[in-house]
């Protein structure tokens, strides 16, 4: 497979890994019908304040391999933006091409390296987060769309493509000295895991999409009585061969459904496991003529007869074009003034484009990142779609620079209250999230416990380093962290001493598990009365997980 060298890579392959683990500072929570809160809302929306390398890494602890659906809007890196790369890497070869000034007129190279070397452990870390069955969206021109899809296929894989997506981002494009006036952008998507589900991008114009595809191996398969429409005359149907299909066992429609479960023998596309799994994401079927030719209909555009929704236009799959219904880039500044009242964001990405992307990509109850959040607008789409299917999905942005309060921030309460006046007036879509500052590192230059941080936040990342959940601080029992599938977690740990796990150490263990894993900086315990009593020591600090 080909791979992509350039100035710098041999030191930021692994940079994600010496990243600092930084703390998450609560400022403040929201709520759309109480407005600001000290009180955490414990909403699971985050929006978070700075770095977003930093940020990623801190937020593995708690969403290593749970983010369903990941949207990033990058840097284009046109020669025309302001962004700096500012990783803390230090070798004299980056430090050299860094300090360069980017060229606007010429194609200068080591723009080119920057932008890599900014992107790759991002990248990486962005692929830890991502859950085995998750879809990553990235906004990408034709500046590093090359580069960019060889960064995806080394870091997520090449045979783990999906697709390009293009959007018309303007319908006036600027008359400037380039060769051709460019309309559109790209959307590159990848999973983390190739299976063989469908995403809706494989739906036609009509709406729906052939089940079926002639030179596959015939299968059986058992579809359910009220998962499949049938678009014919009321009455019975004996069991035989039809053009498309062989029909196992009698069946009598009325008003456009079986009277029973049936079983189909055909050229399928999909097998039993894969037409079960679609099903219990809420995927229906049709049949149109007595053919029976089944094709599948997905869940965001399902029917009950006899309406027929297959008019609604989503996705052109010839040119994989993202269709009329997704706004311009100059629709979403409107939509920006319309909430703030001025002009106060540049190339902005409309909502709906976000919203198309998470209807191909999300579930009802999934969790929506973007690292590279802007002026909010993923935090805008998922509370839209929430609010249109009574939906549950969580948020989380994430934005370094100083306007994440001021703009990302305040955009997602005005959305959740409504914005606009008069005829012009948007509802708002209700909803709560709590606002972060990156904090202090966990660790520090020597690799020991920070404790400018606080013990309670030592207390909770030991926790979530452990069981992966989250952490609610004991009442009583001093140590004690908690407990979980008979393991009783102890962290003997004191700002001012060293600790040891002796026999009068045992004294304050008070909560009896089947195993206990206990932390402290020594340990005089005999191995074997260890193994008898099933308890595992880790030394502090250097048994401390470092993500």
């Amino acid at each position: 497979m080909p791979t992509l060298n350039w100035i710098g890579k041999d030191k930021v392959v692994s940079h994600h890994q010496d990243v600092p683990y930084r703390v998450l500072e609560h400022k403040y929570g929201f709520t759309a019908d109480k407005g600001e809160q000290t009180e955490p809302t414990n909403s699971g929306n985050k929006i978070i304040h700075g770095d977003n390398l930093e940020a990623l890494k801190s937020l593995l602890p708690e969403y290593e391999g749970k983010i369903k659906c990941i949207y990033i809007d990058p840097p284009y890196n046109t020669g025309n933006e302001n962004w700096v790369y500012n990783d803390n890497v230090n070798h004299p070869k980056i430090k050299k091409w860094l300090g360069e000034v980017v060229g606007k007129d010429g194609d200068d190279l080591s723009r080119h390296d920057k932008w890599l070397c900014m992107m790759y452990p991002r990248l990486k870390m962005l692929h830890k987060l991502l859950s085995e069955n998750g879809i990553i969206f990235i906004s990408i021109d034709d500046h590093e769309l090359a580069h960019l899809r060889l960064l995806m296929d080394e870091i997520f894989g090449r045979n783990n493509f999906v697709e390009y997506f293009c959007w018309t981002k303007t319908s006036t494009p600027p008359s400037l000295a380039n060769k051709s006036r460019k309309t559109v952008e790209y959307v590159v998507c990848y999973e983390k895991k190739k299976d063989n589900l469908k995403y809706n991008a494989e739906l036609s114009d009509g709406g729906d999409a052939p089940l079926l595809n002639s030179g596959n191996p015939e299968a059986k398969i058992l579809f359910p009585k009220d998962k499949v429409y049938f678009k014919l005359p009321d009455g019975k149907y004996e069991s035989g061969q039809y053009d498309k299909a062989f029909l196992h066992n009698d069946i009598i429609i009325e008003d456009g459904y079986s009277n029973v479960d049936f079983e189909l023998t055909a050229q399928f596309k999909w097998v039993q496991d894969t037409v079960d799994a679609e099903i219990q994401k809420g995927t229906e079927f049709i049949i149109k003529s007595d053919k029976f030719s089944i094709r599948f209909l997905r869940a965001d555009k399902s029917f009950k007869a006899p309406t027929n929704l297959f008019k609604d236009k989503y996705l052109n799959t010839t040119i994989n074009k993202v269709e009329d219904n997704v706004d311009t880039n100059e629709g979403a500044k409107k939509v920006l003034k319309q909430i703030f009242g001025k002009d106060i964001f540049n190339y902005p990405k409309p909502y709906s484009l976000i919203e198309f992307l998470l209807k191909i990509g999300s579930e009802k109850n999934s969790i929506v990142l973007d690292s590279f959040s802007g002026s909010g607008t993923t935090a805008h789409a998922v509370l839209n779609l929430n609010k249109q299917d009574g939906g549950n999905r969580k948020f989380i942005l994430v934005e370094m620079e100083d306007y994440a309060n001021e703009i990302t921030a305040e955009r997602v309460k005005r959305v959740t209250k409504g914005y606009g006046s008069g005829n012009k007036k948007v509802e708002g879509t209700g909803g709560a999230f709590d606002f972060y500052e990156l904090g202090l590192p966990l660790f520090d230059d020597n690799e020991n416990l920070n404790e400018e941080v606080g013990l309670p936040k030592i207390r909770e990342y030991i926790w979530f380093s452990e069981t992966r959940t989250s952490f609610t601080e004991p009442n009583a029992e001093n140590y004690f962290l908690g407990k979980k599938e008979d393991t009783a977690y102890y962290f003997i740990y004191e700002k001012d001493r060293l600790t040891t796990l002796d026999y009068d150490a045992l004294e304050l263990i008070k909560t009896k598990g089947e195993q206990y894993i206990i932390y402290a900086d020594n340990c005089l315990l005999p191995k074997e009365f260890m193994a008898k009593k099933n308890i595992i020591f880790k030394k502090i600090p250097r048994d401390i997980t470092r993500f």
